[in-house]
């Protein structure tokens, strides 16, 4: 009998009725269903050349499933790779280097010896300033030679990358919605230029959905959400509430939500119509 006044204290305490309205305050979230939405790829781009080239190869079609990194279109690389040789050649190659460091060697050693000659009041100082001159010129030429290897190097490096470029591969996993060039084609580079292909990224896959600003406070990135696909699809999948635009439409009094839905097994597609009911 002690313990209820005891009790009757500990329950109406600061700290217990602050935790106790609280709670109260935050409910579940309600469910909230009805609502339209559509299943989009997360991404679309266009696979165009980075230069103008002759098409040599294209290795995939319409709806082909690729994976990041995938070699989808070769683009003619014979001009480069015959530079590329060259340049490695000359990079690699010392006979240049080991006649200018002779020459050198030889201006050096004679210009010291015209040195002792002059000295010795053998020869003018024209001589003397003769080979100076030679000495100076085959230095030059050494440090040229050695510029030079260290040029074709560059270059060497310069050509690999640019022949690395004329093999397009696929930026992420996904598949190839279209193909719009061909072997033999010219392709070119910059706005306007017709792409090769274009591609779709379906996993993950998008859904857009558009509410009225009534649920601004209900909709929160992070909440799970039930998709529903239209006929002929079956099934419910999961997906989870990624962004919540945070500008109005005040035309219709509505506001944008984007959702991330899983899709590792390819089986949903995207472009279809669907409901969506947050949980």
């Amino acid at each position: 009998m002690r313990l209820a006044p005891l009790l009757l204290l500990m329950l109406s305490s600061p700290a217990v009725l602050a935790q106790a309205s609280k709670a109260a305050a935050a409910p579940p979230p309600v469910a909230i269903a009805g609502y339209d939405c559509l299943i989009e790829p997360n991404q679309r781009i266009e696979i165009r050349s980075p230069a103008n080239a002759l098409i040599d190869k294209v290795l995939v079609e319409r709806g082909s499933i690729v994976h990041a990194g995938d070699t989808l279109v070769l683009l003619d690389g014979s001009v480069e790779r015959e530079a590329l040789e060259g340049a490695k050649a000359r990079a690699e190659s010392e006979a240049d280097l080991r006649v200018a460091r002779a020459r050198a060697n030889y201006a050096r050693e004679k210009f010291r010896r015209r040195e002792d000659l002059r000295e010795q009041n053998y020869i003018t100082a024209q001589d003397r300033d003769e080979s100076q001159a030679e000495l100076h010129v085959a230095e030059a030429e050494l440090a040229l030679a050695v510029d030079n290897r260290r040029l074709a190097a560059i270059e060497a490096r310069r050509l690999d990358a640019v022949l690395k470029q004329r093999a397009l591969r696929a930026p992420f996993n996904g598949v190839v919605t279209d193909r719009l060039q061909h072997p033999g084609e010219l392709a070119f580079t910059g706005e306007g230029s017709r792409p090769i292909l274009k591609m779709a990224q379906t996993n993950p896959l998008r859904v857009e959905v558009v509410l009225p600003v009534g649920l601004m406070g209900q909709i929160k990135a992070g909440r799970a959400a039930e998709i529903t696909p239209e006929s002929p699809l079956k099934g419910t999948w999961r997906a989870q509430i990624k962004v919540v635009d945070s500008v109005f439409d005040s035309a219709s009094g509505s506001f944008g939500v984007r959702l991330e839905l899983p899709n590792p097994s390819g089986e949903i597609p995207a472009g279809v119509r669907c409901k969506v009911r947050f949980l």
